[in-house]
């Protein structure tokens, strides 16, 4: 692995539940510090309440769009990106809780009930997004625990892993070979470069640049990208600009060809052709039926 200039270290983001608590549940706005490509030993279970972006869960990567809820598992990377302008926030974009499988499957000794969730815990670790009337109803559950406390707080958990165990409106994320990646030097180059990636995805970015910004040589580069996202830098770059484009559709009165240039493209005809390609139809189209 060639050392990357200006390396950092990987982001694990700091979970400590309150000592009234067994588990974290937050509700973020984005960004925030951890709103990077990041890993940690605790499970989590994130919904999005609004926006849409490009969801990154081990070597998956594809769109999310409001309502969406995932369970990721212990060390699987992930990140969920929206671009983006400057000083921009989305107040609660997020839906986030967090907690540790190895307390479960050690209380599991004492309450036996605890061991059907082994099944989700080994699914989870290629990363899951949940579909159907358990996406509704895992949501309402995890929306009561932000208002609760205490027992009740506890059951509602408990009430959420259930539903979540013994669903099969799911659809696995990660590819069947994926194992978490734990090289602590591979996850910061790939976390810098994402990062830069998200906030200069408007511009003419080239592979070569990127390459060197990390310190590696461009076929390099390509071939770690690929590895570690599941995704071309090409096809990277499409997503996030699309993603981006959307934003401005639904949330703005700019022109379509205003919005083609704002995201980065110079021509609305490479414009509409990447548009139809990551949603399957026109940006006109998209924008008139979300106004619906």
């Amino acid at each position: 692995m060639a050392h990357a200039k200006n390396r950092r270290d990987p982001v694990f983001e700091p979970i400590v539940p309150l000592p009234s608590d067994s588990f974290v549940w937050r509700n973020d706005d984005y960004p925030m510090p951890w709103s990077v490509w990041n890993q940690h030993g605790e499970c989590e279970i994130h919904l999005i309440r609004r926006s849409a972006g490009t969801c990154h869960a081990g070597d998956f990567i594809g769109p999310f769009n409001p309502g969406d809820l995932y369970l990721v598992g212990s060390n699987v990377p992930h990140d969920w990106v929206t671009p983006l302008g400057p000083g921009e926030i989305i107040k609660g974009r997020d839906v986030v809780l967090q907690f540790d499988q190895g307390r479960l499957l050690d209380a599991s000794a004492s309450f036996p009930e605890l061991r059907t969730l082994g099944t989700l815990l080994e699914l989870s670790r290629r990363g899951l997004i949940f579909v159907g009337t358990t996406k509704d109803v895992a949501t309402e559950l995890l929306e009561a625990i932000g208002g609760s406390a205490g027992l009740e707080r506890f059951v509602l958990f408990l009430r959420l892993l259930h539903v979540l165990s013994v669903s099969s409106e799911f659809r696995v994320l990660s590819s069947a070979g994926f194992a978490p990646n734990l090289d602590a030097e591979a996850n910061g180059v790939l976390r810098d470069a994402l990062e830069h990636i998200a906030t200069n995805c408007h511009e003419e970015l080239r592979l070569a640049d990127l390459a060197d910004r990390v310190g590696m040589t461009e076929s390099s580069f390509s071939r770690f990208f690929k590895r570690m996202t599941g995704n071309t830098f090409t096809r990277h770059m499409t997503e996030l600009r699309i993603a981006k484009a959307c934003q401005l559709l639904v949330h703005t009165d700019k022109p379509v060809t205003e919005i083609c240039h704002e995201v980065g493209y110079i021509n609305i005809s490479n414009f509409n052709r990447a548009f139809r390609t990551v949603r399957g139809m026109t940006p006109s189209r998209y924008r008139s039926l979300t106004l619906r």
